[in-house]
Formats: structure tokens, C-alpha cells, sequence
């Protein structure tokens, strides 16, 4: 470029940020009219919903119990970041680097270069990282706390200082301020219109898109096993899967997915679907899919979530000519069908041959980072969200949101609304975008006997006017936890695999997390799992240390147990020959999205 055309290119530029400029303020102020249009919060006159302020005031007690520790911990911290600051200032000198103290890890929020590569940035996040890192190790070095509390006060605090990371703000944000400039502001343009798209969406409420929505459809190219939906009621459908060998096991397996999101985690597509996987395995397959409910729910109860399953049981059963089925349940499905085993042996009802669990909490004594959203108090927050009969789906998909919000809150802030670039396209992001309501009573019942007063694992459960406990189930079981899992961990589902005395159970341990860790196909080569014959240790990573691990996913080994259970083979079964065909899998009740309502 000549120097006659520099000031004309500038003035352009110029003009271009202007202009965009002059429409990102129009789109800011229609956002707020957007937002303005969201419900009012109902008035309870709470000031604290979610009872944080006796936990706060209990870390801070234990805090100043050793004052002298705490005094100093804190000197260490002081002289870590004059640490931080003398080196940051030599560098900007043009000299080497001083010493610097141990920093924690930035993780991929701070991989732009200008992080460590500029002295005021690399200043900025180490300063920020050291802080974060020292508030969060005093709240774990809090003596004398209670676990549960001490754990609310460590996710409080954690959220507080994500949300305070340097990244998150325009201002702050090297990457950022580097594209504003290099695009005249189109950045913030693009950014905030998927912004108004998304609090349109959400109706007044902003709806963070964490994947390109448009990418991904159920019944296009997610949920696309082929199947029929033979049965309905009100609360749930039923979908045959059509068979894909010449003969398949003689006894059905009916699967229970969670109604926390929807069952296609177990259907994403013809590579990761487990049900397709099941279905080439020569498995008669049939899975529940849960109704995404509104007030027509209103009435639901856990009692009437149990009948609806063993009425499925009788369904596929006639369907098949079988007097036993295989049952195969996930998360909190997996915590229905338990109750419903326990209750079934109790009866002496035989209706079952064999249980599967997938991370599925039976003891809650200690059951993971969903536990701080719940106690006394916050449930009856919970049920003053549900004076319509049921829960909103974006307030749970808000609490899962938050158990990882740098990755699922802050990132997509930014790369979503400051840098202006569509989300990638991945389809378990898309599913976990795909929320669901849930009805008030089932919901209440499920936060206040299992999470508040751990009922079954007690043996005080009262389901169908019968009193229930883990020592009821007597069939065979197939159990899975996974060891990075956070919302079902791995000890307290090995806590209620243990609690099981009356049944021979097969415990696994998966790698991986929640999802991860169960959809796991045998193509990927990804992973590993741990086996042993017994359930003694005292605790999962000690059964683990003598157990056998062996890579790749355990699908084959559920397979070869699954079989075991009844080798009989039959001819393959046409999806509804018995019971009728209501409409082609994945069926109208999965489709129904709570933002197109």
C-alpha cells in the first residue's frame, strides 16, 4: 500500500468500525427489550434461595479456627504475586524473566500467545491463576467441616472465581481486542446477533448455543436406529428397534434412560449408538422414551413413573412371548429401575431375569457435585419453580451448565459473542442443549427421599405402599460406574453396588466420565475398564488397585454377560407384529424441544 492510500484505507476502516459500532448498540438495546420480556422472578422474599450464607459462615469459621496457618498461608500468597509483579516488570524491561512461584494451570481459556508472550497479559493471568488457586485451596484446607458443606462452599467459590477469570472480559481479553481490531468490530456484530437469536429462544432468557443448532436433527442424523413405536401413554413411548440378524436373543432387553435429557445419548448416531450396537449383537431391543412434560403432568408421581415401566414390561413381554425381560437403566432411570427391582423382589415379582446400571446412583450418602444444589431449604425453592407442575427445563439445564462453567458457560461466552464464531457442530452438545421439564411431584420426591434423606440406601423407601430396600433386588447385575464422573461418582455408585447383597453382581469401572464413559463403542479404541470378581474393598479406587484392566470399551464384556443370561435364540422379531405400530422410531415425544414450545 502506498502512503497516498493509507489515510484513505484508515478512514475506511474507520468508517466500517463506526458503522458497526452504531449497529452493535442497536442489537445491545434490543436485547435488553428481549430480555425485559422474560418472566418476572416470582416474590418469595428470600434473599439467600440457595442457602449460601450459612455455608459461607461456616468456611469462615473454620478459616479463623488457626488463624495462624491462615496468616500464613496468606504472607506466601503476598510474595508470590511480588513474585508475579517482579518478573512481569523485568520482562517488560527487556530482560529475562525473574523467578516465579508454582501457578496453576490456565487450561485452554489462556492458549492465545499474547497470554505468555506479553508481559501486562502474562501478569494478568498469573496474578489471576495464583488467586484462584490459592482461595479454592483454603476452602479444601478448611478443618472441620462438614463434607457436604465444605463441598457447597468449594463449587460457590469455584463458580465465583471462574466467573471473575480475565478471559471472560472484552476489556481484558487479548484475543478479543485482536479480532475487534482486525475486523472493525464485525466480531461484535456477529456476536451480538447469535445473542438476540439466542435470548429469542429463550424467551427472555439467554439460551448459550454451545454447538451449531442447525447442524443436527432428531430423526435426520440423530436417533436414526430404525424402530417402530408400538405403545403409549401419557408420560412415556415405546420403540421396538427393528432387527438386524436372522435370529436375536429370545429374551427382550427393554431399556430405562433417564428423563434428565432425553434418550438418544444412547442413539447419537449409527457410529456411537449403543442401541444400534446392541441391536447387531443379535439383541431383541426396546427403550422407553420419556414424554418432555408441561402441566398436562402435573399429577406424575414416582409411583406412576414405576407403573408406567412395569406396564412396558408387560407390553414387551406380549410382545416377544417372553416371561422375562433383560432391564438396562441409566442415571437417574437407573435410580427408577432400582426402586423398581427392589420393589418387584419384595413382591417376589419375576417379571425381570437380569438388571443393567449405568452410572446410576443408588446411595446418595455421597453423591457428587449436584448434591450442593439440594437441601432442605433450596427444595423448597425448587418446588416454588414448580407451582405450574413441573420444572423448567433451562433451571436444570442452568444447574448442569454450571458444574463445568468455564468450559459450558464462559468459553462459549466469548468465542460465541465477543469473537463472533459459530460453536462447532457435535452432536452431544446438541442432545445436552436438548432439555427437558420434569413433573413437580416425581421431581420433589426424587430430590427429597434420595439426595436429602438417602431413603433406599436406609432401607426407608416407601414406593407403591410398600416399604423397599437395596437388600430387595435378587437378579443378576451388570453394574458400570465411571471414574471421572461428577455427577454420578464413581464410590457411591460402588457404595450401592455393594449394598446389594442379595444379588451376584458384576461391578465395572469405566474410564472417562458420565457420558463418555458409557458411550464408548468398541470401534474407537478408546478407554479402558476395570473388572474384579468381588465387591470387599472398602472403597472403588482400592477394588480398582486389585482389579484387572483391560483397554478399550466394556461393551463386548456387557455383551458376553447379557447372553449368558439366556442363550436361547429365535427368529427375528418385526417391530409390532403383536402389539401394533403407532408411528416410526424415534416417535413424536423425543421431538418436542421446551425452546420451540
Amino acid at each position: 500500500m502506498s502512503q497516498t492510500d493509507q489515510p484513505t484505507a484508515e478512514k475506511d476502516a474507520s468508517v466500517e468500525f463506526a458503522a458497526n459500532l452504531a449497529e452493535a448498540t442497536q442489537l445491545t438495546q434490543a436485547i435488553w427489550s428481549k430480555l425485559a420480556e422474560a418472566p418476572a422472578p416470582k416474590e418469595t422474599g428470600d434473599t439467600d434461595p440457595l442457602n449460601t450464607l450459612p455455608v459461607m459462615a461456616e468456611l469462615a469459621r473454620a478459616l479463623w479456627s488457626d488463624p495462624s496457618k491462615l496468616a500464613e498461608a496468606t504472607v506466601n500468597y503476598w510474595t508470590a504475586q511480588q513474585a508475579i509483579w517482579q518478573s512481569a516488570m523485568s520482562k517488560f524491561m527487556g530482560n529475562a524473566p525473574g523467578p516465579m512461584p508454582e501457578i496453576p494451570e490456565g487450561g485452554k481459556r489462556f492458549s492465545h500467545k499474547q497470554w505468555s508472550e506479553n508481559a501486562l497479559y502474562e501478569c494478568l493471568k498469573n496474578s489471576y491463576l495464583l488467586t484462584a488457586g490459592f482461595i479454592q485451596d483454603q476452602v479444601m484446607a478448611a478443618p472441620d467441616m462438614d463434607k457436604r458443606d465444605k463441598r457447597k462452599a468449594a463449587f460457590l467459590v469455584r463458580n465465583a472465581v471462574e466467573a471473575m477469570n480475565p478471559a471472560n472480559f472484552f476489556a481484558l481479553n487479548p484475543e478479543v481486542l485482536e479480532a475487534t481490531q482486525a475486523e472493525n468490530g464485525a466480531n461484535l456484530v456477529r456476536g451480538l446477533k447469535m445473542m438476540l437469536e439466542d435470548v429469542t429462544r429463550g424467551k427472555g432468557k439467554l439460551l448459550i448455543r454451545q454447538t451449531d443448532m442447525d447442524a443436527f436433527q432428531v430423526g435426520r442424523n440423530m436417533a436414526v436406529t430404525p424402530g417402530k413405536v408400538i405403545w403409549q401413554n401419557k408420560i412415556a413411548q415405546l420403540i421396538q428397534y427393528a432387527p438386524s440378524t436372522d435370529q436375536v436373543g429370545a429374551r427382550p432387553f427393554l431399556f430405562v434412560p433417564p428423563w434428565i435429557n432425553k434418550y438418544y445419548v444412547v442413539d447419537l448416531n449409527p457410529k456411537k449408538s449403543m442401541m444400534r450396537w446392541l441391536v447387531e449383537q443379535g439383541h431383541s431391543v426396546f427403550i422407553i422414551s420419556w414424554v418432555n412434560p408441561d402441566a398436562r403432568q402435573a399429577d406424575e408421581t414416582w409411583d406412576s413413573y414405576l407403573k408406567t415401566v412395569m406396564e412396558i414390561i408387560d407390553v414387551v413381554r406380549a410382545e416377544t412371548g417372553e416371561d422375562k425381560v433383560n432391564l438396562g437403566s441409566y442415571c437417574i432411570g437407573g435410580t427408577l429401575a432400582g426402586t423398581l427391582l427392589a420393589y418387584m423382589g419384595k413382591m417376589g415379582d419375576e417379571r425381570v431375569g437380569s438388571a443393567t446400571f449405568f452410572t446410576a446412583q443408588l446411595d446418595f450418602e455421597d453423591a457428587g457435585e449436584l448434591q450442593v444444589f439440594v437441601d432442605e431449604k433450596t427444595l423448597t425453592m425448587v418446588d416454588q419453580q414448580m407451582d405450574e407442575g413441573y420444572l423448567p427445563a433451562d433451571t436444570m439445564a442452568s444447574a448442569f451448565n454450571s458444574l463445568r462453567a468455564n468450559d459450558l458457560i464462559w468459553g462459549y461466552i466469548v468465542n460465541n459473542y465477543m469473537l463472533g464464531k459459530d460453536p462447532f457442530p457435535f452432536d452431544l452438545l446438541y442432545w445436552n442443549s436438548d432439555s427437558t421439564a420434569m413433573p413437580a411431584h416425581v421431581h420433589h420426591f426424587y430430590l427429597d427421599q434420595f439426595y436429602i434423606h438417602n431413603a433406599l440406601a436406609k432401607g426407608t423407601l416407601r414406593v407403591l405402599d410398600t416399604d423397599i430396600s437395596m437388600a430387595d433386588i435378587t437378579v443378576p447385575v451388570y453394574h458400570v460406574a465411571t471414574r471421572e464422573d461428577h455427577i454420578a461418582p464413581a464410590n457411591s455408585v460402588y457404595r450401592g453396588a455393594q449394598m446389594m447383597t442379595g444379588a451376584k453382581v458384576r461391578f465395572v469401572l469405566s474410564g472417562s466420565g458420565h457420558i463418555a464413559g458409557v458411550v464408548n463403542p468398541p470401534a474407537a479404541e478408546k478407554y479402558q475398564y476395570w473388572t474384579a470378581q468381588k465387591l470387599e474393598a472398602p472403597d472403588v479406587e482400592t477394588w480398582r488397585a486389585k482389579a484387572k484392566e483391560t483397554a478399550g470399551s466394556w461393551w463386548p464384556d456387557w455383551n458376553k454377560w447379557l447372553h449368558a443370561q439366556d442363550r436361547r435364540k429365535v427368529e427375528a422379531r418385526v417391530p409390532g407384529a403383536v402389539n401394533g405400530v403407532i408411528e416410526d422410531a424415534p416417535g413424536s415425544y423425543v421431538r418436542v424441544r421446551f425452546d420451540q414450545r
